[in-house]
């Protein structure tokens, strides 16, 4: 048996994949890989992971307390800021060679063959070019909007929504904070977080069709998953076996989207994980037989791993 960080027995699972030899192929059928992505996939493009340091985001605020509905409710204009800094921080980085070696993985392989769930809102991986028929953000964008009236009943009900709306800043009362400027890092006369002022309602984003506040198209703590969306995650994965699993910069602690690795597993998938601490203790007991884990950096190691389907990464364009 190989060891778990071989590079090359993984290279020649995936070449097996490919060329049909391997178990799901063999069957008569295309292909199949499955990959769940968080945070650490991100962070090689210098994003803060989210349950990292708090200061990373934003000094004075838990962002697990500002990420909910209670609180956008309690305080709209707080919360509007701090998205605002979170959407200039994710503007201010490109996609790295993760990003890039996915979104070449879904185009090297048969259509239905390669499904990437992600739990990052940053809209990195679209701006990698990834195929959205293999991508689904399980947790939202921070550059969707949606009306508040999305949920509420009856005739007060209101679709309104947009994708990938990069306009900063949204609205001039966020300026501020859409050019990066932590308004909380300040400390006042008493060594105290200062108090931010309070923004009318009217000058948040505002819906057009209803004139009701728009929020950001996140899922926030304390709110289901797109219900559609999972739907088509679990026809894809109940459709057949799976050959391979790929678990790259996460934790996988956080449910729904952490079950899909025993589901792959117990569709016959290996799994492989790709992650800074892959190979620490605790997560080389989590191992399976034949599974793989490389410690490191996804951006550093997914080029190299994928190489035998993607070939050699090339350099993406510079963004504008």
């Amino acid at each position: 048996m190989p060891a778990h960080n071989d590079v090359a027995a993984f290279q020649e699972l995936l070449r097996r994949i490919a060329s049909g030899s391997h178990t799901v192929a063999a069957a008569g059928r295309s292909p199949r890989i499955l990959a769940l992505c968080g945070a650490g996939l991100s962070a090689a493009s210098g994003l803060a992971t989210f349950r990292g340091s708090t200061a990373a985001l934003w000094h004075t605020h838990d962002p697990m307390e500002l990420a909910t509905p209670e609180a956008f409710a309690a305080d709209p204009g707080l919360v509007w800021r701090f998205y605002a800094y979170r959407r200039h921080t994710a503007l201010a980085v490109k996609p790295n060679a993760g990003h890039y070696a996915l979104a070449a993985l879904s185009r090297s392989l048969p259509t239905n063959s390669f499904l990437c769930l992600t739990q990052n809102v940053d809209g990195l991986s679209p701006r990698a070019d990834h195929p959205p028929e293999s991508l689904r953000t399980l947790h939202g964008s921070l550059f969707d909007l949606r009306c508040v009236g999305s949920e509420r009943e009856g005739p007060a009900h209101c679709d309104y929504s947009v994708e990938d709306d990069f306009t900063e800043p949204l609205v001039p009362a966020l300026a501020t904070a859409a050019e990066g400027v932590d308004e909380t890092a300040s400390k006042d006369s008493d060594g105290k977080p200062p108090t931010l002022p309070h923004i009318p309602l009217e000058e948040l984003p505002q819906c057009p069709k209803c004139k009701s506040l728009l929020r950001p198209g996140v899922v926030w703590f304390g709110e289901a998953l797109d219900q559609e969306m999972i739907k088509g995650v679990d026809q894809w994965v109940a459709a057949g076996g799976i050959d391979l699993m790929l678990v790259i910069g996460t934790s996988a602690e956080v449910y729904p989207a952490a079950g899909y690795i025993e589901e792959a597993r117990d569709a016959g998938a290996i799994v492989a994980t790709i992650n800074l601490d892959a190979e620490s203790r605790e997560g080389l007991r989590a191992l399976a037989s034949g599974d793989f884990a490389f410690g490191g950096s996804a951006a550093d190691l997914l080029p190299v791993l994928l190489e035998p389907l993607i070939g050699k990464l090339e350099e993406p364009k510079v963004e504008a």
